[in-house]
């Protein structure tokens, strides 16, 4: 019997840090999996993941001697229980292409997380989450109730044990105070045409400008909104034949596309945060 977990750290990079962790693993009779590593040598610091299987009831131990290791590296460290599934709560408004892509994703096993509930601040997309068998809740949200939205919103997320929450087309700014709770768990998805092409119809802004690709950004929430740090980007090549709906359409693929690669590789433990930027282990 043996149990599969994903050690994640950051610390300022010098000789002897790959060597402890190994031989803590090592001496706990451990089989490492798969392990990546990057050197970040602008700011002196290594980022490392690394997938092991461990004896049945060795966690207590392994994490007793890892929080030695990180106290004599300056670790930032997490064990994850590589067996439990991510839990996501998916927020959207009355567009469907992120949700739907999420939904079918999940159904056939690709998307490497549970998703657990859909909230929304319009009732229109509910009978897209209950055909997938996924609860859905209305929370609207008005300036004079986004307080109260926002309270029941972090009440959902507590009872149903939530460790991702993501903005698939969102169309509301979420609060700084609950941002900063969410920090590090919530992720959004924007067009990457921002900030060019600000307020409505920003494809057919581009449009009209002959622009000659369409993207879009996944990234984590943070007070600065659609500034916190980039998981993924996709771009989709376009020209002159695309008009504004072909461009919308387009749009809509990248932003499918980059919303879930960030969520699955979520899930799977393989991105840390490096100040304002992020480090993705493929």
């Amino acid at each position: 019997m043996s149990n599969r977990y994903v050690l994640t750290l950051s610390c300022p990079d010098r000789a002897g840090i790959v060597h402890a962790v190994t031989s803590v693993l090592v001496n706990g009779g451990c089989d490492i999996t798969e392990h990546q590593q990057f050197d970040d040598s602008v700011h002196g610091l290594l980022f490392l993941r690394t997938c092991f299987e461990a004896p049945a009831g060795a966690r207590e131990q392994l994490e007793a001697a890892f929080a030695t290791v990180a106290t004599a590296y300056e670790m930032k460290w997490q064990l994850h229980d590589a067996t439990r599934r991510t839990r996501v709560l998916v927020m959207a408004s009355k567009f469907g292409h992120c949700l739907n892509d999420l939904l079918y994703r999940w159904q056939v096993g690709s998307l490497g997380v549970d998703i657990a509930l859909v909230v929304s601040n319009h009732p229109d997309l509910g009978t897209m989450a209950g055909s997938a068998g996924v609860p859905f809740m209305h929370v609207p949200v008005t300036p004079d109730t986004k307080e109260e939205a926002e309270a029941r919103l972090l009440a959902l997320i507590d009872r149903h044990e939530i460790d991702l929450v993501v903005l698939a087309r969102y169309m509301q700014v979420l609060s700084n105070d609950l941002c900063r709770q969410l920090e590090g768990r919530a992720i959004n998805i924007h067009h990457s045409f921002l900030p060019s092409f600000k307020g409505a119809k920003p494809y057919h802004q581009a449009y009209n400008r002959g622009v000659k690709q369409v993207g879009a950004t996944s990234h984590y929430v943070t007070p600065d909104l659609d500034e916190g740090p980039i998981i993924e980007q996709e771009v989709i090549r376009v020209d002159h034949t695309y008009g504004p709906e072909a461009l919308v359409t387009a749009g809509r693929d990248a932003e499918s596309l980059a919303l879930a690669r960030a969520v699955t590789w979520h899930g799977q433990h393989r991105i840390l945060l490096n100040n304002d930027r992020t480090v993705v282990f493929r």
